[in-house]
């Protein structure tokens, strides 16, 4: 059996058991939608750290870092790390606490029922739903591309005689869709409880495999020092913050070399992190503010103790699986093994370097279990966003419009049921268009972009009483706007250097969205006393 076979039997294994996890799980539900849609609010402090690291941690992190690395350098661990960690801890305390208290005293399942009551809008749902789905989508996508070319790329040989176009590896088109149908399955046994149960597992896959990895990569490159010799050879402007014009002047030399025969390794194109660029990385983690799937997984919470451990432990657990993913990617732009480039000098897939790097340095049985620890990074995401755009369609538009007591809890999960096969057929289709055109990168920076740029009405409307109906809808529909426009500018993320004034789109879209709130909030009357007092307490009323 070759490696790419064994991967394939590895990958097998770990879908069927995820599959039996959702089984599992779903022999423990109560029936009701509250207990589908948010695991009856029932989740202790140690799942609900897994499951939120499970969800945060996309193929963004794991295939997108090392992409991003392997084209750019080291300073993508900078741009990420150093301001996620913070912000995602600092948005957990001062957002999650608090909307999970607000969910468990009036029963919410989803954002937009919060907004709803928080500004007396009936309509306000109207608007958030399409702008909240339609972020989510380009979510899915990161996962959908992430793990069909992490499938891809780690098979390769398995089946020769079947898939001869990708060299007998599990092509994109069957494995992203696979990994598709194996989330829903799960998803739809399990609810909240399968997918909770599903990411905690997933969570413990991937970073213990992931450090393994990391450690036998390492080896198999000579060590530690040795692998990032090579890199400062070779590739020096990968080790720095941000290229120079002395690297450039490098990078000329050595390739002149390269396309003498004088090396083995292509040297790759330095890129330079301006100062305000990496300023403005700032903002991109207050996505998670508005992540749906995120807010979703809060209610779950049993009490608000049990966010102390979040709060505490995800950003040491972001270091933890930022680090070897990154230096991977630095460590493939110059990696020999047994006197071959590891990584062939016409290599141009950005995204499939970390599954390159696996399938050849890894033993094979190994190199399969990471691919599983790849898959469990992606789909411990996917999960959580099939169940929260089921969620939103079955609460704030189907109930909500129909009227809850004219639909029952059956009729409430089948419904979300269908629309989230329909959003999958979506995602599916748009990866199947965009997968060798985009980087999982870029596509997830513009998913958070957006998502940050909603960011200032969940702050505003959990503490600020001035906030009004008017002023939401501004902070929306600015963002939906400027997001689409900036977006369209970039050539929907084709573009992967596109700044506004130099910044990242993300600094002018919160700007902006908050500008549009505050403005319109302070022309526009505000709530009424008696729903003040409900979000502010009787001394706010006033």
């Amino acid at each position: 059996m070759n490696a790419g076979l064994l991967a394939v039997w590895v990958i097998l294994g770990y879908l069927a058991l995820l599959i039996g996890i959702g089984m599992l799980s779903s022999r423990f539900g109560r029936g009701t939608s509250a207990d589908y849609f948010v695991a009856s609010r029932g989740i202790g402090p140690v799942f609900l750290l897994l499951t939120i690291f499970g969800t945060t941690m996309t193929a963004f992190a794991m295939v997108g870092s090392t992409a991003e690395a392997f084209t750019g350098g080291v300073g993508v661990y900078g741009l990420m790390v150093s301001w996620s960690g913070l912000v995602h801890s600092l948005c957990f305390f001062l957002v999650g606490v608090r909307l999970w208290a607000f969910g468990k005293r009036y029963g919410y399942v989803t954002q937009i029922q919060f907004f709803r009551d928080r500004f007396e809008s009936n309509g306000l749902g109207l608007v958030l739903f399409p702008a909240l789905v339609g972020l989510v989508i380009p979510y899915l996508l990161v996962g959908v591309i992430g793990g069909g070319k992490s499938i891809e790329a780690i098979t390769a040989g398995a089946l020769p005689a079947v898939f001869a176009a990708t060299k007998g590896g599990i092509p994109f088109w069957l494995g992203s869709g696979v990994v598709c149908i194996v989330v829903l399955i799960y998803v739809f046994l399990g609810g909240a409880r399968g997918a909770t149960w599903a990411n905690a597992f997933q969570t413990l896959v991937f970073v213990v495999l992931g450090v393994v990895t990391f450690g036998v990569i390492e080896d198999k490159l000579g060590g530690f020092q040795k692998a990032t010799a090579m890199v400062a050879e070779h590739n020096p402007a990968h080790l720095k913050f941000g290229a120079s014009a002395e690297d450039h002047a490098v990078f000329e030399a050595q390739m002149a070399a390269f396309q003498a025969g004088e090396t083995p390794i292509k040297p790759r194109e330095p890129e330079s992190i301006p100062p305000l660029i990496f300023l403005t990385y700032f903002f991109i983690p207050f996505s998670v503010a508005m992540f749906p799937h995120l807010f979703q997984h809060w209610l779950t919470a049993r009490s608000a103790k049990s966010f102390k451990l979040s709060v505490v432990a995800h950003p040491l657990l972001m270091a933890v699986v930022w680090f070897p993913c990154v230096l991977i990617g630095v460590w493939a732009t110059s990696a020999v093994f047994e006197g071959k480039a590891v990584i062939p000098p016409d290599f141009a897939n950005a995204n499939a370097v970390l599954a390159v790097m696996v399938r050849k340095l890894a033993p094979p049985v190994l190199g399969g279990l990471l691919t599983a620890g790849v898959l469990a990074a992606i789909m411990s995401s996917l999960d959580s966003q099939f169940l929260c755009v089921s969620s939103i369609f079955s609460n704030d538009i189907l109930a909500h419009y129909v009227g809850h007591d004219r639909v029952t809890d059956r009729q409430k999960v089948f419904a979300g049921r269908v629309f989230v096969i329909l959003i999958v057929a979506i995602t599916y289709g748009l990866g199947l268009w965009l997968s060798e055109s985009r980087s999982v990168f870029t596509l997830g920076v513009w998913c958070f972009t957006g998502f940050a740029g909603l960011s200032p009405l969940v702050f505003a409307a959990l503490y600020w009483k001035g906030a009004t109906k008017l002023g939401a809808y501004a902070c929306v529909l600015t963002t939906v706007g400027l997001g689409l426009w900036m977006c369209w500018q970039s050539d929907f993320g084709a573009k992967a250097d596109y700044t506004v004034f130099g910044m990242m789109p993300v600094a002018p879209l919160i700007i902006a969205s908050t500008a549009a709130l505050v403005f319109v909030s302070l022309v526009t009357p505000i709530v009424s006393p008696k729903t003040l007092e409900r979000f502010f307490g009787k001394q706010h009323a006033g």
